[in-house]
């Protein structure tokens, strides 16, 4: 089990800067896949990106390609979201999430971002992020 704490939402305007913060707790943060995502009421929650915790390339989808940007610091066990050049559609609520990694692979965590977040056992409460034009 990991438990994990999201920091860092709040409101700004378009085409600003926030950087949400989640820090996990729990468990070995090196063997999980994290990830983020996002949701608005009434709609599918939507995977924002993921890192392997062991290593490797972060990946982010295409909708937020070029704006936001993932990042880890393993020794502090917490994965970053770098949103920049924000768009009133980027606001939602934000979550992280972690799931233990079985084949120590960051392929492996890029293909259980499919499936808005269902293949993800632990959860943050989340954090909001409103961004007005």
């Amino acid at each position: 089990q990991v438990q994990l704490a999201e920091f860092g939402g709040g409101s700004v305007q378009a085409g600003g800067s926030l950087r949400l913060s989640c820090v996990a707790s729990g468990d070995t943060y090196s063997r999980n896949c994290m990830g983020w995502f996002r949701q608005v009421p009434g709609k599918e929650r939507e995977g924002v990106g993921v890192i392997y915790g062991g290593g490797g390339l972060p990946y982010v989808a295409d909708s937020v390609k070029g704006r936001f940007t993932i990042s880890q610091d393993i020794l502090k066990n917490t994965v970053y979201l770098q949103m920049n050049s924000l768009k009133p559609e980027d606001t939602a609520e934000y979550y992280c999430a972690a799931e233990l990694n079985p084949v120590d692979s960051g392929g492996y965590c890029y293909t259980i971002l499919e499936g808005s977040g269902v293949n993800f056992a632990n959860w943050g409460q989340g954090t909001q992020v409103t961004v007005s034009s």
